[in-house]
């Protein structure tokens, strides 16, 4: 059976990935020339090769050992992108008022973390599902909250509060945090060159939506 094992692709391989958001969008030309545009999908999804991360023969070894634990696309596990896993800049420290989860109603507990990728004037969402247990910082109206005064899931991403926020304060949140993935593929292409190192040509990962 299929399943989520709550375990961290190796880092060291990770580093290496390349790869990132894939968006899905369809595209009729019309009769006079102009396109009309829209996506089944509300969010995007990301792809990586991991392949070219494999840098020694230890790299390898680890690869190896967990792509057979994961038996290969039948369990997803948490990639760490390298260049996407904080809720803020990568060169930036994390804060409590990083990105707003919501704004209370005087009643709610319970936020979903999330992440806003603001451009010119718009912005997308994105539903953050595999904190890193530990980093997460809550604040609301700006004034962090101590951590006896909220329970986080670092399964799910849900953040409860103990106490629920005053109607209209702005409740927000840092955090690292992981990408739930699997193997895109049930076999691993491995070969070693003249000096004796490591390679695996291709180790497509694919983004899972839990």
């Amino acid at each position: 059976m299929s399943g989520f094992h709550e375990v961290s692709f190796p880092f060291s391989v990770a580093l290496g990935a390349r790869g990132g958001p894939v968006r899905r969008t369809e595209i009729v030309t019309l009769g006079s020339g102009r396109e009309e545009r829209n996506t089944p999908h509300a969010h995007s999804r990301r792809l990586w090769n991991a392949g070219p991360g494999v840098k020694t023969l230890d790299d390898l070894h680890a690869l190896t050992a967990f792509f057979e634990a994961r038996r290969g696309r039948q369990h997803g596990f948490r990639f760490r992108d390298p260049l996407d896993h904080k809720s803020c800049a990568p060169s930036a420290s994390l804060s409590a008022t990083d990105q707003l989860l919501a704004t209370s109603d005087g009643a709610m507990t319970e936020y979903s973390l999330v992440k806003h990728y603001p451009s010119g004037g718009e912005s997308y969402v994105r539903p953050i599902a595999k904190p890193v247990a530990g980093s997460v910082r809550i604040a609301v109206d700006g004034v962090e909250l101590d951590g006896a005064d909220f329970a986080l899931d670092p399964v799910t991403g849900l953040v409860s509060l103990v106490t629920p926020p005053g109607a209209g304060l702005a409740v927000t949140a840092g955090f690292e945090f992981d990408c739930p993935v699997r193997f895109d593929t049930d076999a691993l292409d491995i070969s070693l060159d003249a000096f004796g190192a490591g390679e695996a040509a291709d180790v497509p990962l694919i983004e899972l939506r839990l």
